[in-house]
C-alpha cells in the first residue's frame, strides 16, 4: 500500500499516514524503526507493509530499499 506522511514526530519515531483513499492510518516507532529511516517529512510518500490486524509493520520510501 501506498500513502503520504500526515504527522511524524523524531522524538517518539511514531506518527500518521494517509492511504490513498483518505484513511488515516498510524504507525508506531518499530515500523518506523524496521525501515532503517532516519526521518521523514510531511508530505512524503511512503510504501507500507501492514500485519494482518491491519497495523503497519514497516514504513518504506518507495525504491528504496
Amino acid at each position: 500500500m501506498q500513502g503520504t506522511i500526515a504527522t511524524f514526530d523524531p522524538a517518539s519515531r511514531s506518527g500518521t499516514l494517509l492511504l490513498d483513499d483518505g484513511t488515516e492510518l498510524a504507525f508506531g516507532a518499530a515500523a518506523f524503526d524496521a525501515s532503517g529511516l532516519r526521518k521523514l517529512r510531511l508530505g512524503q510518500r511512503v510504501d507500507i507493509e501492514g500485519d494482518q490486524d491491519g497495523s503497519v509493520r514497516q514504513v518504506r520510501i518507495p525504491g528504496i530499499a
